[in-house]
């Protein structure tokens, strides 16, 4: 479980292609601090940390991804170099400063426009059209693993404000249109679409 709240970036440092794609990470935690096992949000997605080695202050860790996981997120775009918005589960007692995020990604949606105002970033971003009646003016969504605020919907499409502080400390300051983002909707709002559907069944027989 995670909170939308991204901690740091990382980097891409290597992949491996074969029946099960892994991919090498930088990452800025101690590798005393990280576990075999351990889950790590990488853009929105979970993935498993299967091998871990220090380097210098920080660590290089390797996760394992899915072709599954590839074909339904960003991540096979993914290169070495690329940056990556990183976000360590979420513990007993923590803040939630974002929203409840389970680090499953819904679907791929694209970057249909960006203004920049005065160190501010406006985006429009197009949805799947079954991701749509998820999304609702002023709820959650985690666009590439950061919790934002809907400011608006118009059909499939919805509008961000991203402060100057989020730009700088995720990735977000390098989206243009056309870019592919990950997206999951808020549970909350997945939770109550699907109590609607099952007594509306129920109220149909």
């Amino acid at each position: 479980m995670f909170t939308g709240i991204v901690t740091a970036v990382g980097e891409l440092t290597a992949l491996e292609d074969g029946p099960v794609r892994r991919f090498t990470v930088r990452g800025p935690w101690p590798a005393a601090g990280l576990a075999l096992g351990a889950s790590i949000a990488h853009d929105g997605v979970c993935l498993t940390v299967t091998d871990i080695q220090a380097q210098g202050q920080g660590a290089l860790y390797q996760v394992e991804v899915s072709p599954e996981t590839l074909r339904r997120t960003t991540l096979g775009d993914w290169k070495p170099g690329s940056r990556i918005n990183l976000e360590r589960p979420l513990k007993v007692g923590d803040e939630l400063g974002g929203h409840i995020v389970q680090g499953h990604v819904d679907g791929v949606g694209s970057v249909a426009s960006r203004t920049d105002t005065d160190g501010w970033m406006a985006l429009t971003v197009e949805a799947p059209a079954e991701l749509a009646p998820f999304i609702a003016e002023k709820g959650s969504i985690a666009v590439d693993g950061v919790s934002l605020t809907v400011n608006g919907v118009n059909g499939s499409a919805f509008d961000l404000m991203i402060i100057p502080h989020t730009a700088a400390v995720t990735t977000l300051s390098r989206l243009q249109p056309g870019m592919r983002v990950n997206l999951e909707v808020d549970i909350m709002a997945r939770y109550a679409a699907r109590l609607a559907a099952t007594n509306g069944a129920k109220d149909g027989k």
